[in-house]
């Protein structure tokens, strides 16, 4: 009766379709998980997000959870965890896919997570990476490490929206390095980011990353536009 009349006075919205939630939904309804646009990367070898990197830097295997359209359930998600303050939805993105990652031969042999890295003063400003927030559910679901360390932005980077590839690669290229390669020699690691467009800032993170000795690079992401 008490929780009944807490969610009378302060409803439980879904974050996708604004609507109210049942006492038993968090976050999202069931009626949107059902509708969500999975990708099912995971197990689709050569898809649309390895095929991005082709010619420009090797990677293992690609993946994103969800595709991305403007007014979209997924981009609704995506604001509420980038504008909103709701890193929990980002925690609860990951272990959705860390689930298909734990079931994909593609990504077995997976050693280490790490996520794209905010620079210092965007990470005060918002208050936590939220490539982060995605990385800690992938880790939870999976039980495969994480570590935030291990590539550093070093350049405050002007916003990635409404610039071209060209634009993009410009914006982060010399952004990144790796303060302590030793630690991630013959690993493999999975990169993570919220959204994949162009694939720009993730080819910097690669590139930086395969400077080290015996290091493979997967990757996964919240969604694909």
């Amino acid at each position: 009766m008490i929780q009944y009349l807490i969610d009378l006075i302060y409803p439980n919205i879904c974050v996708a379709c604004n609507k109210n939630l049942s006492t038993n939904e968090k976050q999202i309804c069931s009626r949107c998980y059902l509708k969500l646009p999975y990708t099912r990367f995971a197990e689709e070898k050569d898809n649309a997000i390895e095929k991005i990197f082709w010619g420009r830097v090797p990677i293992e295997a690609a993946m994103a959870l969800f595709y991305f359209n403007k007014g979209n359930r997924v981009q609704s998600i995506l604001h509420q965890l980038k504008y909103k303050g709701n890193f929990e939805i980002g925690i609860d993105m990951g272990i959705l896919a860390g689930n298909e990652l734990k079931t994909s031969v593609r990504f077995a042999d997976l050693n280490l997570i790490t996520a794209v890295p905010l620079h210092s003063q965007k990470k005060k400003q918002r208050g936590y990476n939220q490539s982060e927030m995605f990385a800690k559910g992938i880790a939870k679901a999976t039980c495969i490490s994480t570590d935030f360390s291990v590539i550093e932005r070093t350049i405050y980077t002007q916003t990635q929206t409404q610039k071209s590839r060209l634009e993009r690669l410009n914006n982060v290229e010399k952004a990144f390095f790796i303060p302590n390669p030793e630690k991630i020699k013959n690993k493999h690691i999975l990169l993570v980011d919220d959204v994949i467009t162009t694939g720009a800032t993730l080819e910097a993170c690669a590139a930086c990353l395969q400077k080290v000795n015996g290091v493979k690079i997967s990757i996964a992401a919240i969604a694909c536009a």
